[in-house]
């Protein structure tokens, strides 16, 4: 049983499946999290629709992708009330509240907005793109979640969240909390440039095959200075030896010496970076593969994960209306 007094909300846009970005950033720490806290995990095909509103099968297979994706990194639904964000038509409403209290300006200068939008060559802005963080904010205020696991990119998301909340509760009455975010560690991609994306063609999916692996490392970008087997290595720029620090702590510091000084090549050390993650997916992999066989128990744990957050997202709106006097009936 979760005694901790903080409730954590956290989840991910329905868009493809997840990789092991979405782990080392927020996957990993929400399974330890689950064991100390009331935790709400969504699935957010909603915001979804904000970059992929044309494409309603991808959403709608990925709910079912992403929800084998969080069973099989050992999320526990037991312990924690995995949910559909557009089946809790609360959220929606308060969405709608919410969009009082913020200006378009504030939004359009939101730097993840401005970044996500340069990225996917966005020069106008749809309303349910540019309003993504007031979504976000109403995810997060529905059921008083305290806590946001979330990578780096997500801080102004998360401070969008904390100036509405803390302007409903000077309006009207203190009845929301004001959330904080737990950020996770960053992982690279595949080809040295930024972070590990779907979108950008460089991760490694959660439930990568052993050759998938391989292959994706092989084509991995490494010390563009080296050029000999021989050739001392860089390895504080080399994306492959980011995964041997996340995936292989206790040798980093040995290849490190060993690529420094020459003494080991790029193939070599992709082949052992990509057996540390191997090892590391294939417990994952095990329970997938377990639940794929099984989905009536996956559509069952949706249904009454979606059933828990739409009980408390009633208790929360009752209150929301109460505050603002737009209760008019029982």
């Amino acid at each position: 049983m979760n005694k901790n007094k903080d409730i954590i909300l956290t989840g991910d846009r329905t868009t493809g499946q997840l990789h092991l970005g979405h782990y080392v950033g927020s996957l990993r720490s929400r399974v330890q999290l689950q064991e100390e806290y009331k935790t709400y995990i969504l699935l957010a095909d909603v915001q979804a629709l904000t970059t992929h509103y044309d494409q309603p099968g991808l959403i709608a297979d990925s709910v079912h992708q992403v929800t084998l994706d969080y069973l099989a990194v050992g999320i526990d639904p037991n312990k924690a009330t995995l949910f559909i964000q557009s089946m809790i038509p609360e959220i929606a409403e308060l969405t709608v509240i919410f969009s009082m209290f913020v200006t378009v300006n504030t939004l359009r200068h939101n730097p993840t907005i401005k970044s996500e939008a340069r990225d996917r060559g966005y020069t106008d802005l749809y309303y349910g793109f540019l309003g993504y963080p007031v979504s976000q904010a109403a995810d997060i205020a529905f059921c008083k979640a305290t806590l946001v696991p979330a990578g780096e990119d997500q801080i102004p998301h998360i401070e969008t969240a904390r100036k509405l909340v803390r302007r409903f509760n000077e309006l009207y009455a203190p009845i929301l909390p004001e959330p904080r975010i737990l950020t996770g560690e960053r992982l690279g991609g595949l080809d040295g440039v930024g972070k590990m994306s779907k979108s950008m063609g460089n991760a490694i999916s959660l439930n990568a095959s052993p050759e998938d692996v391989k292959a994706k490392l092989t084509k991995a970008k490494t010390d563009p200075a080296r050029i000999h087997r021989s050739d001392p290595g860089h390895p504080d720029i080399c994306p492959v030896f980011a995964y041997h620090q996340l995936f292989r702590k206790e040798s980093a510091d040995e290849i490190h010496a060993s690529c420094s000084q020459g003494r080991i090549g790029c193939k070599d050390c992709k082949q052992i970076a990509g057996g540390a993650i191997n090892d590391l997916l294939a417990p994952f992999r095990e329970r997938r593969n377990y639940y794929e066989q099984r989905d009536d128990q996956v559509k069952e744990i949706l249904i009454e994960g979606t059933r828990e957050a739409r009980k408390a997202a009633r208790e929360t709106m009752l209150e929301v209306r109460e505050a603002m006097g737009i209760r008019y009936f029982d």
